[in-house]
């Protein structure tokens, strides 16, 4: 798939256009219908539709997933904030403590610009692509299809490493006693971290722990 096609290039078209905004992308010859319809879905496109050599979609108030080749880290969050999703970046609610660690950790370079951390070979992507103000509003079966689908995502692009940020989605469907730390076995042949979430809510993890989680994460063993 060129470049025009890439997650890269479909992040940059969703914001470049409104929420509600149609899309009728022409298919090329050759190109795999498939795979173009989940990669528009990933970058936000709903209602993705085929009719002749045309894919047709809309697109959401959600974030886009940041991904490319040789990613270092592959951030996962639960689902974006309202926020987040009508800004583009991930963690990007005033209070969130992400983009403060991951530039003390030296994962990042520039403050909630995620098209610059995926020059530093850092992805972003979500459990959940549906916005709400809270987590909690999340129900079991949708981290299950969310799982289900960065499942597919850490195969395909293969990062160093994929890092849970936030317990809640991997608690609700694959351990509930899942502690911060390395996943034994790891997830999908990728080394996999979980996080506590960088919420200003949560108060038990400090700046200082968020940011030694993420070193630890983007070194894996």
């Amino acid at each position: 798939m060129s470049r025009a096609r890439s997650p890269r290039a479909l992040a940059r078209l969703q914001q470049s256009l409104a929420p509600g905004a149609r899309l009728a992308l022409p298919l090329r010859p050759g190109e795999d219908a498939e795979r173009l319809r989940g990669r528009l879905r990933g970058a936000g496109f709903d209602a993705v539709r085929r009719r002749g050599r045309t894919l047709y979609a809309r697109r959401q108030l959600t974030l886009p997933d940041y991904l490319g080749a040789r990613l270092r880290l592959l951030v996962c969050g639960l689902n974006p904030s309202p926020y987040s999703a009508e800004t583009g970046v991930p963690f990007g609610r005033p209070g969130n403590r992400f983009w403060p660690a991951a530039l003390a950790a030296g994962l990042v370079e520039k403050d909630r610009d995620p098209f610059a951390a995926l020059a530093c070979g850092i992805g972003f992507t979500d459990l959940v692509k549906r916005p709400t103000p809270t987590a909690g509003e999340l129900a079991r079966d949708d981290y299950r299809r969310g799982l289900q689908r960065v499942r597919a995502l850490a195969r395909e692009w293969r990062p160093r490493a994929v890092c849970f940020v936030g317990l809640e989605g991997w608690r609700r469907v694959v351990d509930p006693r899942a502690r911060p730390g390395w996943v034994a076995g790891g997830f999908e042949a990728r080394a996999a971290y979980l996080m506590p979430s960088t919420s200003g809510r949560n108060a038990h993890a400090s700046l200082a722990a968020l940011v030694a989680h993420l070193r630890e994460a983007a070194s894996p063993r």
